[in-house]
């Protein structure tokens, strides 16, 4: 599955430069002392919003996403324009969108998410009397939100980051990603104007831009969480500084994978052919820059792998990468892996518009494992190829951090050492199937060790990611009345509690 309908395969790189610059020459770029007062507003909004119930807070979002499928018509020709990604996968991007704001919403209102605990007074408690305790979950302040480039509706202005935030009852100052400037805008005051709409406080959600109003945004004393998709090298910046804050705060970075795949001998034995048509399909998509792309394919020795190459369709035409600066990062990242040591090239190499496939092996790569971690965001991949078993889980053990790892198995192969090794790896291990779709579901694990996240216990996909923006709270020996309502013994029906060591749902 590729992005062949993309109209902008015409747009040469001149045009997309110049419109890049013209779309910065136009963007206002948000001054230090507008960003402080966005995020004193947004903390002012957070002190209101933090004590109002979750099923108040779930009406806010599904305000957010209905103004957002009814401005379709307005905001993917505007997205199309900036990122050159097609209308039906803009389209599919934006329904992800709005479904997200729902699930979450539908999720805080439960309760799950607050992790209700309730322990009444025991004096016959057994390492002594007990007072009584009670738990939950409550909203930490103001988080900053970075959008990324390669999704301008999923992971940007109300993408994952804003919507858990927003459902855990933070309010959020987003700092709009300057390769769809146009199209920030116009979401940012779609959900604003819904917010206003559906009574939330205002100050609850704003916009800034450019690259001082970001660094502020991380060192604001009253920002108490970030949240980040993006380049290592970006992330890695803003974590330094976040940590260098004299209150450092936590900092959710999505910074860098390769998301290798596996293929064991039984199943490339019987399956070769289909395994590099469905690599080759996901590694293409979208051009090569989601974050899940399969970077490498690590495969047994002694095939032909340019027939393989050739009878997939290899030279297919894939269409105009998100911005001219990620495609000279692109650039410069295969021409460095290009010339390494020990790796050749079996099909393009070149260019931009088609996909490259290099070739190596595995003594080649674990006599330099750094190779491993070399990211290519773009339409490129590297196979290597093993001689013996036991380099398969050699290889493993020399990966860093990763989001995702596949295995392609049958059930003859022995691949049981292999999951152990990549279950310490990667936060998503996928058995014969492609890494680079991501539902947004209740077990959704979209992390991993770094330098895939800088958080590897949390997520930013899913009903989970709303806890990133939680902190538990105890209250000790408390009058019901000054209790919040959901930990009272007459909390609201329907809640998710644990009372007394047993699950409950009030």
């Amino acid at each position: 599955m590729t992005n062949t309908a993309q109209d902008s395969t015409t747009t040469s790189r001149e045009q997309r430069t110049a419109m890049s610059q013209t779309n910065t020459a136009e963007q206002h770029a948000t001054t230090v002392p507008e960003l402080n007062e966005q995020v004193e507003a947004a903390h002012r909004a957070f002190l209101v919003a933090r004590d109002v119930p979750p099923t108040e807070r779930k009406n806010w979002l599904y305000a957010i996403a209905d103004a957002l499928d009814a401005a379709a018509g307005t905001l993917i020709p505007i997205a199309d324009e900036e990122s050159h990604l097609g209308e039906t996968r803009l389209t599919g991007e934006l329904k992800r969108t709005s479904f997200q704001l729902r699930l979450l919403a539908d999720d805080a209102a439960s309760g799950e998410p607050l992790d209700l605990i309730i322990d009444h007074a025991d004096g016959e408690w057994g390492m002594g009397p007990r007072p009584d305790l009670r738990r939950m979950s409550e909203p930490v302040g103001v988080v900053g939100v970075f959008g990324a480039s390669n999704f301008p509706f999923a992971f940007s202005v109300i993408g994952g980051d804003s919507a858990s935030a927003l459902a855990a009852g933070c309010s959020v100052v987003h700092k709009g990603h300057e390769a769809h400037p146009k199209l920030a805008a116009a979401t940012a005051k779609i959900v604003v104007d819904a917010l206003a709409g559906a009574g939330a406080p205002d100050g609850l959600f704003g916009l800034v831009t450019g690259f001082d109003a970001g660094t502020a945004l991380v060192e604001h004393p009253l920002v108490q969480a970030v949240g980040f998709t993006g380049s290592t090298r970006g992330g890695r910046a803003l974590f330094d500084r976040i940590a260098a804050r004299p209150e450092p705060i936590p900092f959710y970075g999505e910074l860098g994978s390769t998301n290798p795949v596996f293929v064991a001998p039984q199943a490339w034995k019987a399956r070769s052919a289909d395994i590099v048509s469905g690599f080759l399909g996901s590694v293409s998509m979208g051009v090569g820059q989601f974050c899940t792309k399969p970077g490498l394919l690590i495969v047994p020795a002694g095939s032909d792998l340019p027939a393989l190459l050739e009878g997939a369709d290899v030279d297919r035409r894939l269409g105009a990468m998100l911005t001219p600066r990620l495609e000279d990062g692109f650039l410069g990242a295969l021409h460095e892996m290009r010339d390494r040591q020990g790796v050749s090239v079996i099909a393009g190499g070149n260019g931009v518009d088609q996909l490259s496939v290099l070739q190596t092996t595995a003594e080649q790569v674990l006599d330099a494992p750094e190779i491993l971690a070399a990211e290519m965001f773009g339409p490129a991949t590297l196979i290597i190829e093993y001689s013996r078993d036991d380099a398969a889980i050699e290889l493993a053990e020399a990966l860093e951090g990763q989001l995702t790892a596949t295995l392609q198995a049958d059930d003859a192969d022995d691949v049981d050492g292999l999951v152990r090794v990549l279950a310490r790896k990667a936060g998503r291990i996928l058995w014969n199937g492609w890494p680079t779709g991501v539902t947004v579901s209740y077990a959704q694990l979209h992390g991993g060790p770094y330098p895939a996240t800088t958080a590897p216990a949390t997520t930013s996909v899913g009903t989970t990611a709303t806890r990133r923006f939680l902190r538990p709270v105890a209250y000790q020996d408390f009058p019901q009345a000054r209790l919040p309502e959901v930990l009272r013994d007459s909390a609201p029906a329907g809640l998710r509690r644990r009372v007394d060591g047993e699950w409950t749902t009030s």
